[in-house]
């Protein structure tokens, strides 16, 4: 419990340094929920000139946009700084994390903190939630727990691909997060199903890095559709990803050498 208060209190003084500046603020949201607007104007055009996607109607679709800007907004709002971890390596700023009596892994995702995010989860909600109005589900308890699991771990597994591809920077040494970016924009892949693409492509989203459990298989499970067993599974994807994740932090930092003088 004391890890997790610092933490709040870390992001908290982050959040205040930012509202000094209101018109940024707003204008940061406002860019943020234009962005999301403009996706599902996207769709609908799309969706105008054909009914569905290899089975998968506009709604549908609509749900998995809503997932991975969730993901990315929570990713944003409380673990910006792991964006920022190539950059430390670089200036050697790790050092003053390494003596303090605080997990360097929370230490480097609170440095930072992306305000946007908290568009993109308000956003992602709506559109989630008028997607799951749109569609014939019968929502017991038990479903509706299970759902919030699966919601959360899709989330998780998001903040466990930044966090080991954003590790990478300790062998890359690089001053930014070039691999990391990168595995970031093959992630936009998962805003649309999987089904549509070849199969490498289909076992690299779905194995290798997992954006498919992100978004399509937890959409899957909420919407019924298709194979929703396999959404069941994004608990135990979740897990493993954040053991993955870990453990690359942590053999990065085990070979950390500063950056000397």
């Amino acid at each position: 419990m004391r890890t997790l208060r610092l933490y709040v209190r870390l992001l908290g003084a982050h959040v205040r340094a930012l509202l000094e500046y209101e018109g940024d603020f707003w204008i940061m949201m406002g860019a943020t929920i234009l962005m999301q607007v403009v996706n599902v104007a996207f769709l609908a055009a799309i969706f105008a000139k054909v009914p569905a996607i290899n089975g998968w109607t506009f709604w549908a679709v609509v749900a998995m946009f809503a997932m991975v800007a969730i993901a990315e907004g929570i990713g944003s709002l409380f673990f910006e700084g792991m964006w920022s971890l190539a950059w430390m390596i670089n200036q050697a700023d790790i050092d003053y994390m390494l003596v303090r009596p605080y997990p360097v892994v929370l230490q480097v995702s609170s440095v930072n903190i992306g305000i946007n995010g908290l568009g993109n989860i308000l956003t992602g909600g709506l559109m989630l939630g008028a997607a799951l109005s749109h569609v014939d589900a019968v929502w017991s308890v038990p479903r509706i727990l299970l759902g919030i699991v699966v919601v959360l771990s899709a989330i998780a597994i998001k903040v466990a691909i930044n966090l080991a591809t954003n590790a990478a920077s300790f062998w890359m040494q690089s001053p930014g997060p070039l691999f990391a970016m990168a595995v970031h924009q093959a992630g936009d892949l998962a805003r649309f199903p999987i089904s549509v693409y070849p199969l490498a492509l289909k076992a690299t989203l779905g194995f290798a890095l997992p954006f498919a459990f992100v978004s399509f298989f937890p959409v899957t499970f909420l919407l019924g559709h298709g194979q929703a067993w396999v959404g069941l599974l994004t608990p135990l994807v979740a897990v493993y990803s954040l053991v993955a994740g870990s453990w690359i932090f942590k053999r990065g930092l085990n070979r950390y050498e500063s950056a000397g003088n």
